[in-house]
């Protein structure tokens, strides 16, 4: 039991530390005890059932013994060292990702999260090809640090704008509501132009999550990620895939980039990970990238780069998404999602769009099916998407709610039985914003 009470709790958490995203007269923080699976509770008792793995990075679950046994067993023997030093755990942890990672990338450069990695990305490109502008698209989102949220196209950037020089956005294959998306030929088509129109000979690398997450869990059109391959190296051009979401099983493979055959020079890592028990982040680089710096110094470095802890967490989660099957098992909860998915939109008229891969996935809501105006704007929320949140949470069911959308991304654990429990609570919902609907 917690010493403070569930309010006291809420009270100095509000008082004493700064929450993100939002401003502070608005925070409203779930006063959290434990976690358990695909669950949590409150202070005071109230079950929740995670239908968005946290921030989409509980993949393996809460509270996993096997996990918790790791962490408890390396910080007995190294809690920390430099990261000059060379340790077994970072040994095991760098031949495995060299195992599980696409094609012939080998070589990785641990952080602290994701945007770290990120940031380090394009750090590297830079240097690699001794040019300046990365190119990254409108609806992403890489990070919040100075270099991350220049590079995030959603509006978080605006609020942090002038940022990092040499940063340009290019359009997506996906549009809005009301023209999901484009065939690959002519988000393609876009991409060359914008890179032709930026001289090609001054772009070091082209940033993008190969299934967009926060900004719509947005499903590329096949041959889109082949045709970026192709035009990065036609142009020189380093293609850095954000994986931070879409990694580790999410979409039921290692590696979104998996589903379509594509190989990147560089592959950003976090979240799933770990599945967020201990903060990490990784770089995941191929010869022709990593090989620079043979002769060459990295100018980069983290006090807490190939943290022990961190290290021996990400190591029992790779043997514990194997050792479980975990990706086949998303693969046929995937398509029970579907399901769910399909029988919402067949009922409720103010669901115009649903999308998943793997246990990746969105519902879309609208105020009318034949102009798909968003139940909220761009940017911005409605009376009745607030009462779609104020439903489930009041109906313990955990999950992004974000401008006209409602995330469903649960831990990839997940069982047949608790995704119908998820979605029994978010058809009550819809029931709400029908009401909207014209």
């Amino acid at each position: 039991m917690s010493e403070l009470s569930a309010q006291e709790i809420v009270d100095l958490c509000i008082r004493h530390t700064l929450y993100d995203w939002q401003a502070q007269k608005a925070v409203n923080p779930i006063p959290v005890e434990t976690a358990k699976g695909c669950e949590f509770w409150t202070v005071d008792g109230k079950r929740y059932l995670d239908f968005n793995s946290q921030l989409m990075g509980v993949n393996i679950g809460h509270g996993d013994p096997r996990i918790i046994r790791a962490i408890k067993e390396q910080a007995e023997k190294l809690a920390y060292i430099t990261p000059f030093a060379a340790t077994e755990v970072r040994a095991k942890l760098g031949r495995k990702m060299a195992e599980i990672m696409p094609g012939d990338l080998d070589k990785v450069f641990f952080t602290l999260g994701g945007a770290e990695a990120n940031e380090n990305a394009i750090r590297i490109a830079r240097m690699v090809t001794g040019r300046h502008k990365i190119l990254a698209r409108y609806r992403s989102y890489h990070g919040a640090t100075y270099a991350t949220i220049t590079l995030t196209g959603d509006p978080r950037r605006w609020a942090n704008e002038p940022g990092m020089p040499g940063v340009i956005h290019v359009l997506d294959p996906y549009h809005g509501p009301d023209r999901p998306v484009d065939d690959a030929e002519t988000a393609l088509r876009y991409l060359e132009e914008t890179i032709q129109l930026e001289n090609p000979d001054s772009i070091a690398a082209f940033i993008l999550e190969p299934v967009t997450g926060t900004n719509g869990i947005l499903i590329p059109p096949d041959g889109y990620l082949q045709g970026v391959r192709e035009l990065c190296d036609r142009y020189g051009i380093l293609m850095i895939a954000d994986e931070v979401m879409s990694g580790f099983g999410r979409t039921g493979e290692w590696f979104a980039v998996n589903h379509w055959g594509v190989v990147p020079d560089m592959i950003t890592m976090a979240k799933g990970l770990t599945s967020s028990y201990v903060p990490l982040g990784a770089v995941g680089m191929r010869p022709k990238v990593h090989s620079y710096f043979d002769d060459h110094v990295y100018y980069g470095g983290l006090t807490y780069n190939s943290h022990p802890l961190a290290l021996a967490t990400a190591l029992a989660m790779i043997e514990a998404y194997e050792q479980d099957g975990i990706f086949e098992h998303v693969r046929m909860m995937g398509e029970v999602m579907r399901r769910h998915h399909q029988e919402l939109k067949d009922k409720h008229p103010s669901v115009g769009h649903v999308r998943n891969i793997g246990l990746f996935g969105i519902i879309e809501l609208v105020r009318n099916r034949e102009t798909m105006e968003p139940m909220a704007p761009f940017n911005g929320t409605s009376e009745e998407m607030k009462a779609v949140a104020r439903y489930l949470d009041e109906h313990g069911l955990f999950t992004f709610v974000r401008w006209h959308t409602i995330m469903t991304n649960p831990p990839l654990i997940i069982t047949e039985e608790q995704l119908a429990e998820g979605f029994e609570i978010i058809d009550g919902a819809l029931e709400l914003a029908d009401r909207a609907v014209v």
